[in-house]
């Protein structure tokens, strides 16, 4: 992720917990990442890049990838934090044998980025570059693209997943508070997301839907799929805990968005001693939609 992603970028962070809480996140979607790795991982692709690395999940999987392509293949693995890159610069080499792995320590959001790429003898230009809820942290998307798509060989391909319907854990009615909770703390996450969009050092917005960016920073058939990540109640504990992290996550940004009835009640959801908890109940399902936006550099 981009300098201006929130939870990467302060030191005073618990890497363990936050580390632990990537990994559970990474496997829980991991049936749903391989799928879409399949289908961008062409049978000649032998080298990637992936901006920003999370815990390693993802880096695993397009390692497996490249792995079976045979030959001699590259995995590049891109962020700013340190921790994150050891971690997932191991689970990747782990991963597949035959690939090799480097991990680079750069941003997406600076120019140089090439170059530090190039500087840690890595291939400067890969068959597929890959960069999952990446771009939206980057103060200038658009020029972000553009940065991205300069690390693309000829004939090689961009993908880059961003949110594409906001995902859904709870019953419209939870029975405390008024019904259609979630509905508001999505509203308020969204609020929060355009806030910080715009309070973001030299933010520019982009106008214009994420194909037709690609189409911009010179890419071409640039085009989309969405994945779902569709998880039915009774979920079992991978998924509650994923519902529960969901439910964290709008946590963060409600006290100043909502009224206090709805911070009461997600208040009760999220503690574990009280009646309400709602890592207790058996009708929490987990359900997303994210597109993957692809764009084909010229050869």
């Amino acid at each position: 992720m981009g300098a201006h992603s929130h939870s990467h970028s302060h030191d005073n962070i618990d890497w363990d917990a936050h580390l632990e809480r990537l990994r559970a996140a990474d496997d829980f979607i991991a049936p749903d990442i391989t799928e879409v790795v399949a289908k961008l991982l062409r049978p000649g692709d032998h080298s990637a890049i992936e901006i920003g690395a999370g815990a390693g999940g993802t880096a695993a999987i397009l390692a497996k990838g490249l792995a079976r392509n045979g030959g001699e293949s590259q995995l590049t693995i891109v962020d700013t934090a340190e921790q994150l890159l050891t971690a997932a610069g191991e689970r990747a080499s782990e991963a597949a044998e035959g690939v090799t792995v480097r991990t680079v320590r750069a941003d997406a959001a600076a120019d140089a980025l090439a170059d530090e790429i190039t500087g840690a003898g890595a291939p400067p230009q890969a068959d597929l570059v890959y960069a999952a809820f990446v771009v939206h942290h980057l103060p200038d998307q658009l020029a972000g693209l553009r940065r991205l798509a300069g690390l693309v060989k000829p004939g090689g391909r961009l993908a880059v997943v961003e949110f594409g319907l906001q995902t859904r854990v709870l019953p419209a009615d939870i029975g405390i508070g008024g019904p259609g909770l979630e509905a508001r703390l999505v509203s308020a996450s969204e609020q929060w997301f355009q806030q910080m969009r715009t309070e973001m050092d030299g933010s520019v917005r982009l106008p214009i839907g994420w194909p037709k960016a690609m189409t911009e920073a010179g890419l071409a058939d640039a085009t989309s799929f969405s994945y779902l990540i569709d998880r039915p109640a009774p979920l079992d504990e991978s998924g509650r805990v994923a519902a529960l992290r969901q439910l964290s996550m709008l946590r963060r940004d409600a006290d100043e968005r909502l009224a206090a009835e709805d911070v009461e009640a997600l208040n009760q959801l999220l503690d574990p001693e009280g009646e309400h908890y709602a890592g207790n109940r058996d009708d929490l399902y987990y359900l997303s939609a994210n597109t993957v936006h692809v764009g084909t550099k010229p050869a």
